[in-house]
């Protein structure tokens, strides 16, 4: 588990606790969100498939949890039936941007609460590191998930949104491909490094423009 390793020595324990907490806890909140829009929907199948849970071993699986545990990759899944959706392609659209939507809210959350406790007084460097993380991580996982690649969910959101895309979308070889685009997106172009500047500087303006001053992210 060389990711633990390299987190411990660059951070310390509470940067590997805090990281290992949101990054599980946001991915089951994410598929949650993805999970309530779909039932406002009137498609039932989150609840009629025991998704409708808080226990991350539902929305990530133990293959999901076993490869965090290895390489620090992640990811979560909710059964939806878009034939259901009331609204067709826009219920899509919904329920494919409710688990962004709910990374950003956490974002926003962490940074009002870190923001506003630096305003007012000083912050235990555990309780700002905890807060950080979870501020920036919720960012950089809410802009991941909005790429156009699929599985990811701003395929769907475009699919909705531009009919003649669908077709393309909904291939049985799409995933494949999605994955294969995604690695050679983030381990040969800048992007990657790129997503993750984006939600540091995000998360400091937030943090900074409600603290009246520097942000304390680590």
């Amino acid at each position: 588990m060389w990711w633990v390793e390299a987190v411990l020595q660059r951070d310390g324990p509470i940067a590997l606790v805090s990281w290992i907490f949101w990054v599980i806890f946001s991915i089951t909140l994410h598929e949650l969100a993805h999970g309530w829009a779909a039932i406002a929907q009137g498609d039932r199948t989150p609840i009629e498939r025991g998704h409708m849970t808080m226990n991350p071993l539902v929305h990530m699986g133990p293959m999901s949890l076993l490869l965090f545990a290895l390489a620090g990759i992640a990811w979560g899944a909710m059964p939806v039936n878009p034939h259901r959706f009331r609204r067709g392609a826009r219920g899509d659209v919904l329920v494919s941007g409710a688990g962004p939507a709910m990374n950003f809210a956490l974002s926003l959350a962490c940074i009002a609460v870190l923001g506003l406790l630096l305003r007012f007084g000083a912050v235990p460097q555990n309780l700002a590191m905890f807060l950080y993380t979870g501020a920036f991580l919720n960012i950089a996982l809410g802009l991941l998930n909005l790429l156009p690649v699929p599985p990811l969910d701003g395929s769907r959101i475009v699919a909705g949104m531009i009919p003649e895309t669908r077709r393309l979308y909904d291939h049985p070889n799409a995933p494949i491909v999605g994955l294969a685009v995604f690695f050679l997106i983030f381990f040969v172009t800048p992007l990657g490094s790129m997503l993750w500047l984006a939600s540091h500087v995000i998360a400091d303006a937030g943090i900074q423009f409600l603290a009246g001053g520097p942000s304390s992210g680590p």
